[in-house]
């Protein structure tokens, strides 16, 4: 006879990346050049029904983001979105999917729930931080 085990091994990765698919429920919390975008469809990076960035962990830049644009975002996500870190060529280290990380909330407590940030007219993320510890644990 003979019993089987399985281990789980550690593994440190260096990440560059956060590229989020936020499932917007209500797009009409968010203001887009100090005009309230009711409808998602002045915010850049929409796809669809989500919200699409991809962050520079580092400086807390937007990828992408068109010069002189202003956003205050405010989105409901919930569970509906997923979370990817990726590595200096953009390959997927770790991806969790459901409540919204405390990443992507550094413009207040987003409690699992919502979005908030305010990316300025250069592409950065006031008060960004970077926080990864719910990439570090199974959900």
């Amino acid at each position: 006879m003979t019993f089987t085990i399985e281990l789980t091994q550690v593994v440190k990765k260096e990440v560059k990346y956060l590229k989020a698919e936020c499932g917007v429920r209500y797009w009409d919390d968010g203001e887009v050049n100090g005009i309230e975008d009711t409808d998602g469809e002045l915010i850049p990076l929409r796809v669809g029904d989500a919200w699409c960035p991809t962050i520079d962990l580092t400086t807390g830049t937007v990828d992408d983001w068109p010069d002189g644009t202003i956003a205050d975002v405010h989105y409901k996500v919930c569970d509906a979105g997923v979370y990817q870190l990726l590595d200096a060529e953009k390959n997927v280290v770790r991806s969790i999917s459901g409540y919204v990380p405390k990443i992507m909330c550094p413009g207040d407590s987003g409690f699992g729930d919502y979005v908030i940030m305010t990316i300025g007219p250069d592409g950065k993320i006031v008060g960004w931080k970077v926080i990864l510890d719910e990439f570090e644990v199974a959900r």
